[in-house]
């Protein structure tokens, strides 16, 4: 449970500096998303989920 809480403190830690370093091209890469079709979010997300299973049986084993 607790390396559950930790991996979700890093998504907050790597979403904050890139929020804080590029203010201006996450505010593009977000409008950007909103005119995306369904379609391609849906296969966004699912190579996001297979890329994230992947890294942590690796390091898991």
């Amino acid at each position: 449970m607790s390396d559950l809480i930790v991996g979700i403190g890093l998504v907050f830690v790597i979403e904050g500096v890139l929020y804080a370093a590029f203010p201006g091209a996450m505010r593009k890469m977000i409008l950007d998303i909103t005119k995306l079709p369904d379609f391609n979010m849906r296969a966004i997300g699912l190579l996001s989920l297979v890329i994230g299973v992947i890294i942590v049986w690796a390091v898991r084993g």
